[in-house]
């Protein structure tokens, strides 16, 4: 059984390199890391398991069936890290239906499964999470993937050793296509896990990035928002 925090859509992604593709989410439950910053607490802390719901296989793409109309999109499976969860029969069902599938983890666990992927986000976590990074579990997880399996880096970058890490991780990583993304810092709360985002906030981390990527030179990187916060806040399930 999967741990399920939240089937919604059909909605747009809003990061990474696959931003703007419609989409539907399987958000799971459950996740090893604690980041400071955390926007989706209710996907993460223990205290809301009681809202998840252990669903199999064919509960979940009956769901998403229902959402789309029948009509196979793009699945994102999201979290808390999705990589804990068995995912492999919800994969071999949803692309006998014709479904694809994108997921995003912060690279502390690998599974066999993520050969199964069409896309895969890597997003380590910075120091400013104040969670651990290890090098060789993400390149673990870059060699698990499948050949038509299509691997990114995405990185968020809160402050300027956010940013010099992120420089490094990407000459150790220079095979993989990389997106920065500005940090959310307005972290939620277990007595707040929906707070609204300070947008002026993260307009002028964003502009900082640009003013630093500009400054190095560094023009083999990508810089998205997170389009959906632009367009929605934090509303969740959109």
């Amino acid at each position: 059984m999967i741990l399920i925090s939240e089937i919604f859509g059909p909605t747009v992604q809003g990061e990474g390199a696959l931003i703007g593709m419609p989409t539907v989410f399987v958000r799971t439950g459950g996740c090893d890391f604690r980041c400071n910053w955390c926007d989706t607490l209710y996907a993460v802390e223990p205290q809301f398991k009681t809202q998840w719901q252990a669903m199999d296989a064919a509960a979940i793409m009956q769901r998403v069936n229902q959402l789309s109309g029948g009509v196979p999109l793009l699945i994102t499976l999201s979290g808390g890290n999705p990589a804990l969860q068995p995912l492999a029969p919800l994969l071999q069902l949803g692309k006998q239906q014709g479904y694809r599938f994108a997921m995003e983890t912060q690279a502390s666990k690998v599974q066999p499964w993520f050969a199964q992927l069409d896309y895969l986000t890597l997003s380590p976590k910075p120091p400013s999470s104040g969670m651990h990074f290890s090098a060789g579990r993400l390149r673990e997880c870059v060699q698990a993937a499948g050949e038509d399996t299509q691997v990114q880096l995405k990185l968020v970058v809160a402050d300027e050793q956010d940013y010099q890490w992120a420089r490094q991780l990407a000459a150790d990583f220079a095979q993989l296509p990389l997106c920065l993304q500005p940090c959310n810092l307005q972290a939620a709360t277990p007595q707040q896990p929906e707070r609204m985002t300070d947008l002026e906030q993260l307009n002028a981390g964003y502009r900082w990035l640009v003013q630093r990527i500009s400054e190095d030179r560094w023009f083999d990187v990508r810089i998205l928002p997170q389009l959906h916060v632009l367009v929605w806040n934090n509303e969740r399930g959109v």
